[in-house]
């Protein structure tokens, strides 16, 4: 693994080429003048040079790491470590999109009108219980994933793709309302905050790319994820974009 020494280096030179490019680009050509004749030579680099100052994946330099961002379902912080060419493990922690969950959230609601769950009714009424609304509070997501990749520079110089498979945990914090009839003429409400941890399988099909003058890569992905704990057979497609810092 790159000692830090290189780290530093590696960063080094990206910040002096980025420098030396920007002010080759404004600085305008020397006068005729012999007195300034050959002072302020110009410094050309081509951006497939200044690629080479930062190099990532080489197949001699493994293994990498990699630390970002990931925007989708769930929006994350994303950790990946390239242990080798063709093999790396990622985790992700974070957020899941709770507004694509909420037909699900509210489905699961009938869970909680069971007799005995709510308040009763001291009178002995019949009473009548309905759903009326729920707030996610929160629902986090961690999952790690085990990653076979392949090199797609055929289609586009840089270009990786990968499939895999995890394991997902999934931690919502929700709060239900429910409206209660508690006789012919009144009614009254009760709320109900459920939390609970579930889990289940995970596989991903994704693509990486990481041509770039600095050290970062792109990443695209989908996945599909099945309860197995808390709603046994409950399947769904997940996904994102996002960056990371390789070094």
């Amino acid at each position: 693994m790159p000692t830090i020494f290189r780290h530093i280096f590696i960063i080094g030179l990206c910040l002096i080429m980025t420098e030396t490019i920007s002010y080759g680009q404004k600085r305008k050509r020397p006068t005729s003048t012999s007195s300034h004749r050959g002072r302020f030579k110009q410094i050309h680099i081509s951006r497939a040079k200044a690629r080479v100052v930062c190099p990532i994946f080489e197949e001699s330099q493994y293994p990498y790491m990699g630390f970002g961002v990931k925007l989708g379902d769930p929006f994350a912080l994303t950790y990946k470590f390239y242990a080798s060419k063709s093999f790396s493990i990622a985790i992700d922690g974070g957020k899941a999109a709770s507004g694509l969950y909420s037909k699900f959230h509210r489905d699961n609601a009938d869970d909680l009108t069971e007799p005995d769950t709510l308040i009763t009714n001291p009178n002995g009424f019949e009473q009548n219980v309905s759903y009326s609304s729920h707030t996610v509070k929160a629902e986090w997501v961690v999952e790690g994933k085990l990653l076979y990749q392949r090199d797609a520079s055929k289609l586009l110089k840089g270009l990786q793709w990968y499939v895999g498979a995890g394991w997902q945990w999934r931690n919502p914090h929700i709060q239900y309302e429910f409206q209660i009839q508690e006789d012919a003429f009144d009614n009254a409400f009760d709320t109900r905050n459920e939390s609970y941890i579930t889990m289940g399988p995970t596989v991903v099909l994704g693509f990486e790319y990481s041509y770039f003058t600095m050290p970062i890569s792109a990443f695209m992905e989908v996945e599909w994820y099945t309860d197995v704990i808390k709603f046994p057979g409950w399947s769904r497609f997940q996904g994102g974009v996002g960056l990371r810092y390789i070094f």
